[in-house]
Formats: C-alpha cells, sequence, structure tokens
C-alpha cells in the first residue's frame, strides 16, 4: 500500500493500454477510489465502450464529456492564432490537449472531494509534464500519482503481459506495439516500430489521411474566410469552431495533406521520433498566414514572428496556465484584430497552395505594388533611402 491518505483518485482516462493497467495498478497499490475521466476532444472512436470498459477494470465511477467545441474555440484557435509549429514541422495537436485534460480533471477532483489526480504518461516523455504543471497552476494542494514514475514495469510489453494476466482488454499489441494519440486536431504515432529514425512508416499505420499518390488526380479548391483571425466559414458557409475543423479534416485528408515525419527534442532532453497527420489544421495554418499577409503591419507582423518560438515552446512543454503565455497571448491577439479576409486554397496531392487571398481591411494596395506607370510613388525617393540606411555600413571602412 503506497499511501493511507489518498482515498479517492481521479484518472485521466483514454481507454489505451497505460490508463487501462492504471486503474487495476492504483486500487492494488494505494487501495482507494479510482474515479475515471475520458475527455471527448474528436478522438473519431466511439467512446461509448469506455464506460462498460473502465468500470469492469475496477473504477468507481467515470465521466465522459464532449469537449470539443471548448478544445478547437479555446486552445486550438488561440494557439493558430500565433502560428505556432515546434521545431518547424509540428503542428502541436498532443500538446495542445493536454491542459484542457488536466484542467477539466482538476475540476472533476475538486467536485467530488478527490485526495489526488493521476495520468498515464511515461516518466520519459512530454505529457507528465504538461499534466502536472496544470495541475499545479490551477489546484497546487492537489496531489499526484504518476505510475509510470512508481510501478516496476519496465516497457509496454510489460504492461501488455500484465493486461493479459488480469484480462484487461487492451489495442496494444506485440505486432503493433506503436502508441497514437487522436484528437480533432490530429493523430499522432510514436514508440514500436516507429524508434528506428531510419525505417518509413508502414502504409497501413495511417488513419486520417490517404497517401498523396492515391489522392484524386483533380485539384479541390476551397475558400475559407477568417474574422479577427479565427477561422469562420467554408466556401462562405458558416460553422462551430469544431465543425470547421472537422469538415477541413475529411477535406484536407482526402487530398493527402497534413503528414509529418520528425524527430524532435523532447522538453525531458530526449530526442523521439513522431509522425502526425493533422491535414485540417495543415490547412488552417497556411490559409492564417495568408490572410496576415494582406491585413498586418509589416512591424507588428515581424514583432509577433519573433515571439511564435517561444509561444510554440511554452505550449510543447507544457506551460499554457502560466502568466507568460498569458502574456503572449494578449499580445498575439492585439495583432489580429484586422486578420479579416478569405482565403482560396488549392489542394492536390498532399500540397496546399494559396492561390488567392483578399479583404475588407486589406492593406495591399495594388496602385503602390504596380510596375506600371503610378502617381502616389515618387521611385527618385527611394535614392535618399538607400544613402541613410547605408550611412552606418560606409563609415565602418
Amino acid at each position: 500500500m503506497k499511501s493511507g491518505n489518498i482515498k479517492k483518485v481521479v484518472l485521466a482516462y483514454s481507454g489505451g493500454l497505460d490508463t487501462s493497467v492504471a486503474i487495476k495498478w492504483l486500487k492494488e497499490n494505494y487501495h482507494c477510489e479510482v474515479i475515471a475521466f475520458a475527455a471527448d476532444l474528436g478522438q473519431g472512436e466511439e467512446l461509448t465502450p469506455l464506460r462498460k470498459k473502465a468500470l469492469n477494470t475496477g473504477a468507481g465511477k467515470i465521466y465522459i464529456e464532449d469537449l470539443r467545441e471548448e478544445f478547437v474555440r479555446d486552445f486550438i484557435f488561440p494557439m493558430l492564432r500565433a502560428n505556432a509549429i515546434y521545431e518547424g514541422s509540428y503542428l502541436l495537436g498532443t500538446s495542445i490537449a493536454r491542459p484542457l485534460i488536466a484542467k477539466r480533471q482538476i475540476e472533476i477532483a475538486n467536485k467530488e472531494g478527490a485526495d489526488a489526480v493521476a495520468h498515464g504518461a511515461t516518466g520519459k516523455g512530454n505529457d507528465q509534464v504538461r499534466f502536472e504543471l496544470t495541475y499545479m497552476a490551477l489546484n497546487p494542494k492537489i496531489k499526484i500519482i504518476a505510475p509510470w514514475r512508481e510501478w516496476d514495469f519496465k516497457s509496454r510489453q510489460g504492461l501488455i503481459e500484465y493486461a493479459e494476466l488480469h484480462n484487461i482488454p487492451v489495442a496494444a499489441t506485440k505486432e503493433k506495439p506503436y502508441s497514437t494519440d487522436r484528437n480533432l486536431f490530429h493523430i499522432s504515432y510514436e514508440g514500436g516500430i516507429l524508434e528506428d529514425p531510419w525505417a518509413e512508416p508502414p502504409s497501413d499505420m495511417y488513419t486520417m489521411s490517404v497517401p498523396a499518390e492515391k489522392s484524386p488526380n483533380k485539384p479541390t479548391y476551397i475558400e475559407l474566410t477568417f474574422k479577427n483571425g479565427n477561422p469562420a466559414a467554408i466556401n462562405n458557409k458558416k460553422m462551430s469552431p469544431a465543425k470547421l475543423l472537422t469538415e477541413l479534416n475529411k477535406i484536407g485528408g482526402r487530398n493527402g495533406i497534413g503528414r509529418v515525419d520528425m524527430v524532435e527534442n523532447r522538453y525531458v532532453g530526449i530526442k523521439s521520433r513522431g509522425v502526425y497527420e493533422t491535414p485540417g489544421g495543415t490547412i488552417l495554418h497556411t490559409a492564417h498566414r495568408a490572410v496576415e499577409s494582406i491585413t498586418m503591419d509589416r512591424e507588428v507582423m515581424h514583432l509577433r514572428d519573433s515571439l511564435m518560438p517561444r509561444y510554440a515552446e511554452l505550449v510543447y512543454y507544457g506551460y499554457w496556465f502560466s502568466p507568460e503565455r498569458d502574456m503572449l497571448q494578449k499580445a498575439i491577439d492585439e495583432s489580429q484584430k484586422n486578420v479579416t479576409g478569405t482565403v482560396r486554397l488549392k489542394l492536390y496531392k498532399g500540397n496546399c497552395y494559396v492561390v488567392g487571398r483578399r479583404s475588407p481591411v486589406s492593406l495591399y494596395k495594388s496602385e503602390l505594388a504596380t510596375f506600371e506607370e503610378d502617381t502616389v510613388y515618387n521611385q527618385k525617393d527611394a535614392e535618399g533611402f538607400i544613402r541613410l540606411n547605408a550611412l552606418r555600413l560606409k563609415i565602418r571602412r
């Protein structure tokens, strides 16, 4: 028995290998009541069986809550307004889900009078940090149990054997031991057969997108409308945040868009190979930058761009509920007040091309940009401009 002080714990439960084993393990080692919490973030899987599975595995109660609209509106869209990409490739699909799951988990723990919260993240990964930083930010007094840092299992193979011994049904198998995490924004694959960075992922692994070579031979054109930096409509049809992203996932997926295979630097210091599918998110990111290109002041854009790597790091590392992320978000949202307009995109064979953009508040002025004759720009003025900017370079000689 680990501790007599913990009588009730709320576990972030996905129904996967780690958290399925965790229910049984928590009861065996802490002799406490386990309340499972499953967040519907658009996993694309049927969540109803989780109720029966969690209760059969030993949970005293389970919460299954639909958080899709909140997820997209209050977490994904603010992140997209910042154009956040980690290390040039990762659109942060798993990272952005964790603070919402942990936030709701703390709310349930407070409601249930639980002594502790628990998660199934490993001691070698990023998710443990993301969950626990959120727990501590929102309820500093809550006890935290991280089974992977306590139990004797050394690998997922050991968990599979434990699950088989205790008749716990799990999806992971010895043949396909890689781990997946899915939500409305993306799906990630890591571990197992993907740990060799030279090995190409198996073709049957992907679930949200078709291979580019098997996508339609005819391009798909769509128009995306933004208001104050947020996506609002597809082809002039207004949709809620979650419905809009769901539709873009379908459109992007069938055109082979959004696959990424990268080796990234985890916060704990380990390099890790991750494979991702983010079809709708890739389209949104491309379109958002296109609207910004005609609506944002140059210096505002360049200053905001200098903040993007730091913002992405904060999301990746787990500092969503931090004063520095709040500060950056306020600055970014100020820059988005005029990011309103429509982008026309051409989707073809895994590529997302911007082929048109317009805005009622556009800063693009054809009479200034033209190479033809104009009356608003005196080209001779450029000589003095260049001489003044060259002055510091000349005096160095």
